[in-house]
């Protein structure tokens, strides 16, 4: 990229609508971009579509109107092997944690090394690290079901972060934790943006995200608006 030259969005929509079904659009004229190391809140009240918003941007629901770019490719013209590259270069935190209960919590947190064929020698101290970070150095033995909610929401969240994807998707990441935690793994989110990934944070928090200084999208009536 030369200098002056803007860099390409990894996520763009153009007048992006989402229905499902013979009902009414979910989202309507959505437009709006993910820089590069940016750092944005999505917010709105429940049923707004946030978490329709962040599976479009996944690529798990393709629009039914608009344009989705991802990465600079637009993803209608995207298939098969290069859908999963795409995915592989975004970290996610789902509100249902998608963690394997038949893996450990070192192993969830470990997987996408694992995918990706690392040395397990060299990732080993960094994923026992972020463990003990997240307050689950005595926990990265067990297995899922014997973890409470805000134990399986940290598991998932470190999962995520491992990898320092270019892209981290996050729906509700501090819901089922105390407010002092919360503020702990939103510093985490910080620190992984300083270091160059962009995040896009899904919340209904008010008091959290008046904690940070970042751009909020914001939902209302299947539509979004910025505040910058």
């Amino acid at each position: 990229m030369t200098i002056g030259e803007a860099a390409t969005p990894l996520v763009r929509f153009d007048d992006v609508g989402m229905r499902y079904g013979l009902g009414q659009e979910v989202l309507r004229d959505v437009t709006f971009s993910v820089e590069p190391r940016s750092f944005q809140f999505l917010t709105g009240p429940s049923g707004a579509g946030k978490t329709t918003l962040l599976r479009l941007i996944l690529l798990s629901i393709k629009p039914t109107r608009g344009r989705v770019s991802l990465f600079g490719q637009e993803v209608g013209q995207v298939s098969g092997q290069a859908l999963t590259g795409l995915r592989r270069r975004m970290g996610v935190v789902f509100q249902d944690f998608r963690l394997l209960d038949h893996l450990t919590t070192y192993e969830n947190v470990a997987l996408p090394l694992r995918v990706q064929a690392q040395d397990e020698a060299r990732y080993r101290g960094e994923v026992i690290d972020l463990l003990r970070w997240v307050g689950l150095g005595e926990r990265m033995h067990a297995l899922p079901p014997v973890l409470s909610g805000g134990e399986k929401q940290r598991a998932a969240i470190a999962r995520a972060v491992i990898g320092r994807p270019e892209l981290l998707l996050a729906d509700e990441p501090t819901g089922n934790v105390d407010p002092t935690l919360g503020r702990r793994l939103l510093r985490l989110f910080v620190e992984l943006n300083r270091l160059g990934t962009a995040i896009v944070i899904a919340t209904h928090d008010l008091g959290l995200m008046d904690q940070f200084d970042a751009r909020r999208l914001v939902l209302g009536h299947g539509q979004l608006h910025i505040d910058v």
